[in-house]
């Protein structure tokens, strides 16, 4: 019997076809790129301290890109992501200060709360058929005027502090944003629960059922529902685990600044979309990965952090910011295209 036998050159061309078609692939390259500019002009960057620092910011920001990028593989957006966080934080804050509870009810009572909303955004966009766009710009709008408005009419200001005094707060505290010593450098352990979810969403868009759910539901929501997808408990799912990723992000940040301004979290949406955007998230859904979202929230770490370590302007982060969007679009267009010819 004749045995196959598989050209080299063909197998290894295979291979380099298929990490080409790789969503993540840009944000990957983009992140190294990026490190390594900075790090040849700033010795600070570079070293273990400077890693730490530009660690943090990214983390709780990647935690919330992860989440958002599953929501639009899905085919969907949420506005309100970034002023959900500062409801989250507020209801944890205004519970505890002004109210005098335990930190853990509170967040308890903030939990319930956000995953409330995003049933809520989940179950009107599946219901009315209107864009995710208009019914989560809603919500933000509500959100924002109830944080500022809340927040007002009971402490005749726009910002609580003092949760640290709660009780139950060092163990919240130890949880969601203490540090952690690494090689005598304080890390924040919201990176590790950035690593956890990172991981998690992975796991389930490469090897669970929901992942294919979520890809069908992205891609083609009409056949999905054809062949049995449960597209709305997908989508609803979906908003519920983004609500869900703006209380953590609003926890961490209430526990680790220990006190929560009204406007804040307000315009950090923008941010998540083009984290997810940079990972290799298309606008038009069933297409991305939660890795990409990761690294592209990597990007805007040290993207952040690297113009003032070189001495630049702080002004001109948004510049590269939409820079980076826009590649991001045509690079991920250009990879789609090709995946497509490749089958």
């Amino acid at each position: 019997m004749a045995v196959a036998v598989v050209d080299e050159r063909v197998a290894s061309a295979s291979q380099l076809r298929r990490l080409l078609i790789r969503p993540e692939l840009g944000a990957v390259v983009g992140a190294v790129i990026v490190f390594v500019f900075f790090a040849v002009q700033s010795e600070v960057f570079r070293s273990l301290a400077g890693v730490a620092i530009w660690m943090d910011p990214a983390s709780t920001l990647g935690i919330m890109a992860v989440a958002v990028a599953l929501l639009m593989i899905g085919g969907e957006f949420d506005l309100s992501a970034g002023v959900l966080t500062g409801t989250t934080g507020l209801a944890l804050a205004l519970l505890t200060v002004r109210f005098g509870w335990d930190v853990w009810s509170a967040m308890a009572f903030g939990l319930a709360l956000a995953l409330t909303i995003g049933f809520l955004n989940g179950f009107l966009v599946v219901r009315t058929k209107l864009p995710s766009f208009i019914i989560t710009l809603s919500t933000l709008l509500m959100l924002q005027g109830i944080n500022l408005g809340v927040t007002k009419y009971f402490t005749n200001a726009v910002s609580v502090g003092g949760i640290d005094k709660a009780p139950g707060y060092d163990v919240a505290n130890a949880i969601f944003a203490k540090t952690v010593t690494v090689f005598g450098t304080q890390f924040r352990i919201a990176i590790l629960w950035w690593i956890v979810i990172t991981a998690l969403a992975t796991w389930v868009l490469l090897r669970a059922r929901l992942g294919n759910w979520i890809f069908a539901a992205g891609g083609n929501a009409p056949a999905a529902r054809s062949v049995g997808v449960p597209v709305t408990r997908t989508k609803i799912g979906l908003f519920m685990t983004t609500a869900f990723a703006a209380w953590l992000v609003g926890t961490i940040l209430a526990l680790k600044l220990t006190s929560v301004q009204a406007n804040a979290g307000i315009g950090q949406e923008f941010e998540y979309i083009i984290a997810a955007v940079i990972g290799g998230c298309l606008l038009t859904g069933g297409y991305g990965s939660a890795i990409g979202a990761a690294f592209g929230a990597l990007i805007f770490g040290m993207v952040g952090k690297g113009i003032v370590y070189v001495g630049w302007d702080p002004d001109w982060y948004k510049f590269f910011l939409g820079i980076l969007l826009l590649l991001a679009v045509l690079a991920n267009n250009f990879v789609r295209k090709y995946a497509e010819e490749s089958r």
